[in-house]
């Protein structure tokens, strides 16, 4: 195979989680420009339900983005692979946030922001008579 170079640095992590979702991970680390040197991982026992298993492996995942600080904690699943993948996507979540860019989970927020005010304003309209209107007297 001519011109195909090994990659510098450490391998391409793949997760216990569909190759899609791996791919779609490296992709968006890389619209980031994240690296997986810039990143610092350690594992800790995990707590909460699991019994056994959980008070004895080390399945929680503290990530740590050395350039900008943002720290990630994941212990939702019983397995470290898992929670590795979860713990880098809630970084790129969190980077992408910072740099201004639109999240799966901003924008869920802005459409609820949105609702809760589009409520608010027919409640208004529905008890609140307009000005200079008196209210119904019986």
């Amino acid at each position: 195979m001519a011109g195909f170079q090994q990659p510098v640095g450490r391998p391409v992590q793949t997760f216990a989680v569909s190759e899609e979702k791996n791919r779609q991970l490296r992709e968006a680390m890389a619209a980031l420009g994240i690296r997986e040197e810039d990143l610092e991982e350690r594992f800790v026992r995990s707590s909460g339900a699991g019994g056994q298993h959980v008070n004895k492996t080390a399945t929680c995942v503290w990530l740590r983005h050395r350039h900008s600080g943002i720290e990630v904690k994941c212990m939702r699943d019983r397995s470290q692979s898992v929670n590795r993948f979860l713990a880098r996507r809630e970084l790129v979540e969190r980077l992408a946030a910072q740099a201004g860019q639109v999240t799966p989970r901003g924008a869920e927020q802005e459409k609820l922001r949105r609702q809760k005010a589009k409520r608010r304003q027919k409640a208004r309209r529905k008890y609140v008579a307009p000005i200079g209107e008196p209210h119904d007297q019986q």
